[in-house]
């Protein structure tokens, strides 16, 4: 995730965060991103990999990617989240040093934490629509639901 000019991450009015994150039921509402810590209140955390604004995640290169690997695997180890999403390929890509990532549910956790990877949600990625993203985004919502139940 990368964290936009107003010091918030999904800042962009072209980014589709925001309005997919609630569509696909993780929010009641529509959050604006200068409430991203609100994310909180619904079992949601958001962290950048890199931390520096950028308007689009292209311009992290991959070298940067892989020596942030460490800061994060220490804040997944600090903070315990059951789940960890990656927005777009590249970032788990370089950090993993692998080409095979696909979409969804993961084959190995990362630092403790179970993977998924979900389509980045900028008004830049034209690979996905909105109803494509949501349905991908409400995937990993049904999943956490699930695990929830069978944990009581």
């Amino acid at each position: 995730m990368h964290q936009g000019l107003g010091g918030h991450s999904f800042a962009s009015a072209s980014n589709r965060f925001w309005q997919v994150l609630h569509l696909a039921g993780f929010t009641p509402r529509r959050l604006d991103s200068a409430e991203e810590r609100s994310l909180l209140d619904y079992r949601c955390g958001i962290t950048a990999a890199v931390h520096r604004p950028t308007k689009q995640g292209a311009e992290v290169s991959l070298r940067e990617f892989r020596a942030a690997r460490p800061s994060l695997e220490a804040r997944v180890r600090l903070y315990k989240p059951r789940v960890i999403a990656f927005l777009g390929k590249r970032a788990i890509a370089a950090m993993l040093n692998t080409q095979g990532i696909r979409w969804g549910l993961q084959p190995a956790s990362f630092a403790g934490a179970i993977a998924w990877v979900l389509p980045n949600p900028s008004g830049l990625n034209r690979a996905f629509g909105l109803d494509a993203l949501v349905s991908v985004y409400s995937e990993l919502h049904a999943a956490l639901a699930d695990d929830r139940k069978q944990l009581g």
